[in-house]
């Protein structure tokens, strides 16, 4: 592995590769990225708030029986391997792709590791909104959906980028790893030249815009979380 690293053959060949395929694999992986984070969104965040508003004394109380069920659910979808997930959803892929390789088709199983993360995220943001404001809007009279669109959505916005943040972040370092089960973007290329062929060189070219391209979500998430925060605006 060493020697290939300063074998000047090697850069050439790795450069080479690197100029063919990195664009393309970039954007596949800022796609399949933005793509499975914004499905993931829209299944996560209202589960995210049931988890909250549907306890005994949240807002809109919903069956105990349900409430359990919703919560074993996600525990048991966030407890499962991601590498397993991929496996296990492969007749889901299937019916909704019409196949289970290729870029596209890594969407399917992305989705479904990450709504049950955001849902625990929405959780944990709409669990830090002040009781007092809910009451207050209880008080005047505000409906069950005013208070979650109206109150409690926005006052958790801060955190709730903030942990959009973190879910991209990990829907990124999920959708490298689906290049195994031949998933397209720089994770098929780590993969199908860095350990299937030994060019260390790619792999670590790939490794690296993955971790600039988590650098960059991060800075973006960060900047936009400060922003919304209207407690650093006065």
């Amino acid at each position: 592995m060493i020697d290939s690293l300063f074998n000047g053959a090697s850069w050439a060949d790795a450069w080479r590769i690197i100029e063919s395929e990195f664009l393309l694999a970039t954007w596949e992986t800022i796609y399949v990225t933005i793509l499975s984070t914004a499905f993931a969104i829209i299944i996560g965040l209202p589960l995210g708030v049931l988890l909250v508003a549907g306890e005994k004394n949240g807002v809109l109380p919903l069956p105990a029986g349900l409430m359990k069920a919703l919560n074993v659910i996600v525990n048991i979808l966030r407890s499962v391997p991601f590498l397993i997930l991929m496996i296990l959803v492969f007749p889901l892929t299937r019916l909704v792709v019409g196949t289970v390789v290729g870029t596209p088709a890594s969407i399917v199983p992305l989705v479904i590791a990450a709504f049950p993360f955001i849902a625990r995220l929405v959780e944990g943001s709409l669990r830090e909104v002040n009781p007092n404001t809910i009451e207050m809007a209880q008080s005047l009279g505000a409906s069950p959906m005013q208070i979650i669109i109206r109150v409690m959505i926005p006052e958790s916005v801060p955190s709730l980028i903030s942990n959009g943040t973190i879910a991209i972040t990990t829907i990124l370092g999920y959708s490298a790893m689906s290049g195994i089960i031949g998933g397209g973007g720089l994770g098929k290329i780590a993969i199908n030249y860095g350990y299937y062929r030994y060019k260390y060189v790619v792999m670590f070219a790939a490794v690296i815009l993955l971790v600039v391209l988590v650098q960059v979500f991060q800075s973006l998430g960060t900047k936009m979380a400060i922003r919304s925060d209207k407690r650093l605006k006065h």
